[in-house]
C-alpha cells in the first residue's frame, strides 16, 4: 500500500495544522510546501482535492474575537470573514506553482440529498477535468448546530466517497492511531495498518488535541468508517512539518486504513441494492449495446419513460423486450427527460433553454444488472470516474 499508487486523493487539513495556535496567523511557509507536494503529485497524473479547515480561526483573529468557545452567530461571522482570507491563501500558493483553484462550500444536506449530491459531484468532477484543485470547507455561515458536520474529518470522508476517491489523507497533529492517547500513556504503541475497524480500534480513540481543532481521534475513526466502507483508503499522518505529503511517500510514520473494495464497485453496489427505483427507462437496441460497451446513457436511445421521478432518483433501465439491464441515477426530472428523449445531446440546450448534461444517466451512476446481459461489477473502469 503506497500513496504513489493512488490516483484520486483527498487531502484534509485541520485548523491546528494550518493556523498557528498562539498567534492565530496562517502558516504561510508551511502551506507553500504542501502546495509544492501537490504540484509534484499533479505532475504524476494524480487528481487532488483539498478539504481545509481554518476559516473561523483566521476570521476570529481579524475581528479580534476572544479566545475560547464562540457562540453560533460569532462562529458564522468569523467563518464568513476568514473564508475569504483562506481562499486567497490557497489561490496565492497554487498560483506560485502555476495551478488554479476554486472554492466549494458544503453542508451535510449537500451530501445526503441526491439532487444536491449529484450537483456537487458534477461540479467537483468538472473542476478536476479542467485541471483545478478544489478547496472545500463546511459552509459554516449557514450551517446550524443541527446540520453541521461538526468537524471536517467526516466532511472530507463524505467528499471522498462522493467523488470515488482512491485515498483520503487526514493531516493532523498526530502521526496516526495509537493503542492509547500517546500524550497520556508513554507505553502507547503506534498502529501502522488497520485492516478492520473493530470496537477495540474505536476504543483507542482520544479527544481533540488543541483549542483550534474540533475533531480528535474519535472523529478520525468515524471518518475512516465512512471512507473504507465506501472503498476509499485513509491515512492519518502528522502534517505539522514541511512537505507533509512527500514525508508520507518517503516513509514517514502514519496509519493506513485498508478499504473494503474499490470505490466505484462499492458505490455501484449501493446503487443496485439500497436505492428504491422511482421509474423505468426503456431503450432501443443501439443504446443497449452502448451501455454494454461501458458507455453512458444518452437521451437519443430512449424509447419510453415511466414513473414520477426527480433528478437524482434511481431508475430501472430496460431493453426493448422489457428485460431489466441496469439501474442508475437520472440527471434530469421526468418533465425534462420527456422533452429530450430520442434527441441528440447537442439539442438539449435548445430544447430545455439551458446547457444541461449530455448524459441522461452517466456510466458512473449506473450498474449493469446480471442475467442475459451479464454482471459488470468486476469490470468497472476506475479511471472512468466523474
Amino acid at each position: 500500500m503506497r500513496l504513489e499508487d493512488q490516483k484520486r486523493i483527498v487531502v484534509k487539513i485541520g485548523s491546528a495544522t494550518l493556523v498557528d495556535e498562539k498567534t492565530g496567523r496562517l502558516r504561510a511557509a508551511w502551506l507553500q510546501t504542501l502546495i509544492d507536494d501537490i504540484a509534484m503529485l499533479k505532475t504524476q497524473g494524480k487528481e487532488i482535492i483539498i478539504v481545509s479547515s481554518g476559516a473561523i480561526a483566521l476570521g476570529r483573529r481579524k475581528v479580534k474575537l476572544p479566545k475560547g468557545k464562540l457562540r453560533l452567530h460569532e462562529s458564522q461571522a468569523a467563518a464568513a470573514i476568514g473564508q475569504i482570507a483562506l481562499g486567497e491563501a490557497y489561490a496565492d500558493a497554487l498560483h506560485k506553482v502555476d495551478m488554479t483553484t476554486g472554492q466549494v462550500l458544503l453542508t451535510l444536506g449537500d451530501t445526503e440529498e441526491r439532487r444536491r449530491y449529484l450537483n456537487a459531484r458534477a461540479t467537483l468532477a468538472t473542476m478536476l477535468k479542467l485541471g483545478a484543485v478544489p478547496i472545500i470547507n463546511e459552509n459554516d455561515t449557514v450551517a446550524t448546530t443541527e446540520i453541521k458536520f461538526g468537524d471536517n474529518d467526516r466532511l472530507a470522508a463524505r467528499v471522498a466517497t462522493m467523488i470515488s476517491a482512491d485515498c483520503l489523507i487526514l493531516l493532523s497533529d498526530i502521526d496516526g492511531l495509537y493503542t492509547a492517547p500517546p500524550a497520556k500513556d508513554p507505553n502507547a504503541q503506534h498502529i501502522p495498518v488497520i485492516e478492520h475497524i473493530t470496537p477495540e480500534i474505536e476504543a483507542m480513540a482520544g479527544s481533540a488535541g488543541s483549542s483550534l481543532a474540533k475533531g480528535g481521534m474519535t472523529t478520525k475513526i468515524a471518518a475512516a468508517k465512512i471512507a473504507v466502507n465506501a472503498g476509499t483508503a485513509m491515512i492519518i499522518a502528522n502534517g505539522s512539518g514541511y512537505n507533509p505529503l512527500k514525508a508520507i511517500m518517503d516513509g514517514g510514520k502514519h496509519s493506513w486504513f485498508v478499504p473494503k473494495s474499490n470505490p466505484i464497485t462499492q458505490r455501484k453496489r449501493w446503487i443496485n441494492g439500497n436505492l428504491e427505483p422511482h421509474g423505468t427507462i426503456t431503450l432501443d437496441d443501439g443504446a443497449v449495446h452502448a451501455l454494454m460497451s461501458g458507455k453512458s446513457l444518452l437521451p437519443a436511445g430512449v424509447l419510453r419513460l415511466e414513473g414520477d421521478f426527480a433528478k437524482g432518483d434511481a431508475l430501472i433501465i430496460k431493453d426493448s423486450t422489457g428485460l431489466e439491464i441496469a439501474r442508475g441515477l437520472v440527471a434530469y426530472d421526468r418533465s425534462e427527460a420527456d422533452q429530450i428523449k430520442g434527441c441528440k445531446s447537442s439539442q438539449i440546450a435548445d430544447i430545455l433553454g439551458y446547457d444541461g448534461r449530455a448524459e441522461l444517466i452517466h456510466r458512473d451512476d449506473m450498474v449493469i444488472s446480471g442475467g442475459e446481459h451479464g454482471d459488470h461489477f468486476d469490470h468497472d473502469d476506475h479511471d472512468g470516474r466523474p
